[in-house]
């Protein structure tokens, strides 16, 4: 009952209680406790819905009747167990501990479904051999993970079938080793991430081939080759990337990655740069990897220096090498990187050398005489046939089915009067003609060439040797305008600088582009920065200072549509190889390099998967230098590649080794020193007859250049506007040249 909360009534119930209290002070302790009043009786207890009444509990066991029992047990065994993974179609658990499973071996994943990409099948088999063959060591299908074979373009499809036969011995019994030599931009990586994944885990014996994989890579690679891994297999793997850390603590992972064992390593791919495997090279000598792959092999082109000595003490077998550009400079050099992967198939050095090397070169000198020209081809013939046993090489005429349009243009810029000046008064003073001996270029003959390098790309880079009046620039300091400083940058000093100049306005101007510049000097880079600070472009820049990390992150911002920079400035000794710069469709190459590999992989930043856009090359020479004899000596080289590895039978022979002599000269009367040498039959009076003559081409070590251009005949706008600054010829390659029927 409610009760009143009025004062008067509050005052009452106290004396009430109190009274109470009173009486029950005084009764006798022998007064029995009254009966309390049951909750029937008051009718004022609440019960609770969720309380259950309460049963006796006994000792007795509850029985169940026999044939309740055996139906309960019957309901639960009709249940197997299933693993909770959709799709899952492997074992569902009903094989017990100790008893052999019954049935033949499966394969991993399904031969027989579209598309599937199967590496190995094993052989047919007869009803009769059938049943005497030991089902637990029957041969399995070997079928590359739908995941990747899905994504994989025909051309990556074949090649990883041609690297798994090659590293499990297939093609060359008692050899694991090849050189995949696809040229740059056609997938390489993930074909080898492929070829890694179905090793390790899967093999016509049931079983993974391999426990373990490592790749060694240039040290800006390294977070890349991460990223990849990542981005094909999507978690499905762990791999163990070092690219920085204490000696202590790279060791402590290294040892830790060699130490594992068993079916399921947690991390079976280690990721280590070339430096880093050098210096702890003691620590993975310690035990066995299933499969090397050496990116960017071509560092390992001298069998003497350290970090080929350390990586061929590896224990490993199987062993595949990256290149899209395996010969560099010599054949020797060749024979180091096909002995690596495949040791003793070439023979000793001595013996490739007295077999192969010097029949091939004096076959293809421009002076050779034909009994040589027959005998380099016929000992040419039989170093392919060998060589391709264990090497693939596809060039990057297949990336035109996928790729937008490349052009890429060779331009002849001409020298200012102060550049020219300058040259005239090196050569007269150096004399650096008197120092080749036979064609051999000495010290100081090195020293000349670089200091006629630098002042084809700006007078800046060499005004301190004219202040200190160093050999060859004595009382040059006269020749620079007064008051100049070195402190601004000044682009009509120089012919290149200036073509630059303009290509970077016209693109700025009219359109949304963005630009890679490359350049073997940081000086120039330099310049490059002072330029763009003049000009107000927002920049990036990859130099040999730059630490890995950063390195990713400043290539995945600038690749990003949204970022603002527009130029990308990359050392090409620091970031030639391997980067990913899809983000900008032009490139400009400043100055060449006597390595043609060098080149060719700096120019293959922007014209890669993922790219939209027609992408333009600009490889800038100044016009009768030594940047075009270096140019022309390019051509040998890659001619010599391309006989080698290409196969490419019509390739003229137009440079003598003698003519190393002339790279001290300056030619100022001609446009083009190059398209003079090559003796160009599809050109009358410096421009191109189209169609050519019937029967004249222009296949030559200059073969790739499909056109011979002046300002009429090119197709760029922007180098169209750059031409007056300071261009006297081009040369253009187009890469769709076929499908798009241009002659």
């Amino acid at each position: 009952q409610r009760r009143s909360l009025a004062p008067s009534q509050l005052a009452k119930r106290k004396v009430g209680d109190a009274e109470e209290e009173e009486e029950d002070r005084h009764l006798p302790t022998t007064r029995k406790r009254q009966k309390p009043v049951s909750d029937t009786e008051s009718g004022e207890c609440y019960r609770s819905p969720f309380r259950k009444p309460l049963s006796q509990l006994t000792n007795r066991p509850h029985c169940l009747d026999s044939s309740q029992h055996e139906a309960f047990i019957r309901s639960i065994l009709s249940k197997p167990f299933k693993v909770p993974i959709p799709n899952y179609k492997g074992p569902l658990g009903l094989r017990a501990l100790g008893i052999k499973r019954a049935g033949l071996r499966s394969p991993l994943h399904d031969p027989f479904e579209e598309g599937a990409l199967v590496l190995y099948e094993p052989p047919l088999l007869s009803a009769h051999d059938q049943l005497k063959i030991d089902k637990d060591k029957a041969p399995v299908h070997v079928v590359v993970d739908p995941v990747l074979s899905r994504v994989l373009r025909p051309h990556q499809r074949e090649g990883v079938k041609f690297l798994w036969d090659c590293v499990t011995s297939r093609r060359i019994p008692g050899s694991h080793g090849c050189i995949m030599a696809d040229e740059m931009g056609l997938g390489k990586t993930l074909q080898c991430i492929t070829l890694m994944w179905t090793l390790l885990r899967q093999s016509p014996d049931c079983k993974p081939e391999i426990e373990k994989a490592m790749v060694v890579s240039p040290s800006s690679l390294v977070r890349n080759w991460y990223n990849e891994v990542e981005k094909w297999l999507g978690g499905r793997i762990q791999p163990l990337a070092i690219d920085g850390g204490s000696k202590e603590e790279i060791d402590r992972k290294l040892v830790g990655f060699m130490n594992q064992r068993g079916l399921r390593v947690p991390s079976p791919i280690l990721i280590i740069s070339y430096e880093t495997f050098r210096l702890h090279a003691e620590a993975l000598q310690k035990g066995s990897v299933g499969l090397v792959i050496c990116d960017e092999g071509h560092r390992l082109k001298n069998s003497e220096n350290q970090t080929y000595q350390a990586l061929n003490s590896l224990n490993t077998p199987r062993r595949v090498l990256i290149s899209g550009t395996p010969i560099q400079n010599d054949l020797l050099e060749y024979f180091s990187l096909v002995h690596f992967v495949n040791s003793g198939i070439l023979g000793t050095a001595q013996e490739f050398k007295r077999h192969f090397e010097i029949p091939i070169l004096k076959g293809r000198d421009a002076d050779a005489s034909e009994a040589e020209r027959h005998k380099g081809e016929e000992r040419l013939k039989e170093l392919i046939s060998i060589v391709n046993r264990c090497l693939i090489r596809r060039t990057s005429d297949i990336l035109s089915k996928y790729l937008p349009v490349k052009i890429e243009q060779v331009v002849c810029c001409r020298l200012t009067p102060l550049q020219a000046e300058l040259y005239k008064n090196f050569l007269k003073q150096a004399k650096p003609v008197e120092e080749l001996k036979e064609g051999k270029i000495s010290v100081s003959s090195l020293s000349s060439i670089t200091s006629l390098k630098k002042l084809c790309n700006h007078p800046a880079l060499i005004h301190d040797k004219c202040v200190e009046e160093e050999e060859g620039f004595m009382g040059a300091l006269d020749l620079f305008p007064a008051g100049y400083s070195t402190k601004s940058v000044e682009p009509q000093l120089s012919g290149k600088m200036l073509v630059l100049d303009y290509i970077l306005a016209v693109t700025k101007s009219t359109s949304n582009d963005k630009v890679v510049l490359v350049s073997n000097y940081t000086q120039t880079l330099d310049l490059f920065e002072k330029l763009c600070r003049n000009r107000r472009y927002l920049y990036v820049r990859l130099d040999g200072t730059m630490s890995i990390k950063k390195r990713a992150k400043i290539v995945e911002r600038f690749n990003s549509p949204s970022s603002p920079e527009f130029i990308f400035m990359l050392s090409s000794k620091a970031g030639g190889c391997g980067l990913n710069l899809i983000g900008a469709n032009r490139l400009v190459m400043f100055d060449p390099d006597w390595n043609p590999a060098n080149d060719e992989q700096a120019m293959a930043r922007v014209w890669r998967d993922g790219q939209k856009k027609t992408c333009y090359i600009y490889r800038l020479l100044s016009t009768g230098t030594i940047e075009e004899k270096i140019f022309q000596r390019q051509t040998h080289k890659k001619a010599l590649s391309s006989c080698v590895v290409d196969e490419e039978q019509d390739v003229e022979r137009h440079f003598s080794l003698g003519e190393l002599k002339e790279l001290f000269t300056l030619n100022e009367t001609t446009t083009s020193d190059t398209h003079d040498k090559i003796k160009c039959r599809r050109c009358v009076n410096g421009h191109q007859v189209r169609p050519p003559p019937e029967g004249s081409d222009c296949t030559s070590d200059l073969s790739q250049w499909n056109h011979c251009a002046d300002k009429r005949g090119l197709q760029d706008s922007v180098l169209k506007a750059a031409w007056d600054a300071a261009v006297t010829f081009a040369f253009h390659h187009h890469s769709h040249e076929e499908q798009r029927g241009i002659p």
